[in-house]
């Protein structure tokens, strides 16, 4: 009785170590499926068909490498980019980077919350302007009064929101072999119109601010494991990968 206690005591303590370790990774990634990208996604759709599906085997594999380098400068360093960024490079190219990384993610975050509002406009016969504003301020008062770690738990648990793709796919039922074909088929157009989409796609797929938060992340678990007595799981697989490499 007593041994079974202890099995299921560490296996409780593996799946929340795992869940743990998920975060940063989990939400950096399922924020990146912003309401600006799924507008850019929608009007790829909309426009070309699967004609521009192939662009996903390309950002993948991108955006894949640009979360694990940032994961790991966090993880390791215990800093921020722009910490790590400001040690490393002159005050030139620091200011360079912070400015264009503003610029991109204020345009960012005004077309998200933008589209929410006009997202809630069709559920609630309010102005646009005025749903954006109450979101806006509700998403800052979390931000501000729950704890870090809570509020990633609470990420965490939207992520399955995702989810809702794979069901969506099962219910529309797709030609699945043109969907193949056309993942692994480039389809190219040679119209303007054609590439600006597929730069929006690769704009809004790897985002500036997915630099920055993946690393911050990071670095906000080893000071919750810090302050909680955990062990840093995630720093000692760093290292053990780096030794391996």
């Amino acid at each position: 009785m007593a041994e079974a206690k202890i099995l299921r005591k560490k296996r409780d303590h593996r799946y929340s170590r795992y869940f743990r370790i998920l975060g940063p990774g989990l939400i950096t990634g399922a924020a990146d499926d912003d309401p600006s990208g799924i507008a850019t996604y929608s009007q790829a759709g909309a426009t070309y068909g699967f004609g521009q599906l192939w662009s996903i085997a390309l950002c993948l594999p991108l955006m894949i490498a640009v979360q694990e380098t940032c994961a790991r400068i966090g993880s390791v360093t215990g800093k921020g980019l722009v910490k790590v960024t400001s040690e490393i490079y002159s005050k030139k190219i620091l200011y360079s980077v912070v400015s264009l990384v503003v610029i991109a993610n204020v345009i960012n975050i005004g077309a998200d919350i933008a589209a929410v509002g006009a997202a809630l406009n069709l559920l609630i016969p309010l102005p646009i302007f005025f749903l954006s504003t109450i979101f806006t301020l509700i998403v800052v008062f979390l931000e501000i009064v729950i704890g870090y770690h809570a509020y990633a738990k609470f990420l965490k648990i939207l992520a399955l929101a995702l989810l809702s793709y794979v069901f969506t796919a099962i219910i529309v039922q797709p030609d699945w072999d043109e969907v193949v074909k056309s993942l692994v088929i480039p389809k190219v157009t040679w119209e303007s119109n054609y590439w600006y989409v597929l730069v929006a796609i690769l704009g809004t797929t790897i985002s500036p601010y997915m630099f920055f938060w993946q690393a911050t992340e990071e670095v906000e678990e080893q000071k919750y494991a810090v302050k909680a007595g955990i062990p840093n799981v995630r720093l000692r697989q760093f290292d053990e990968i780096t030794r391996l490499e």
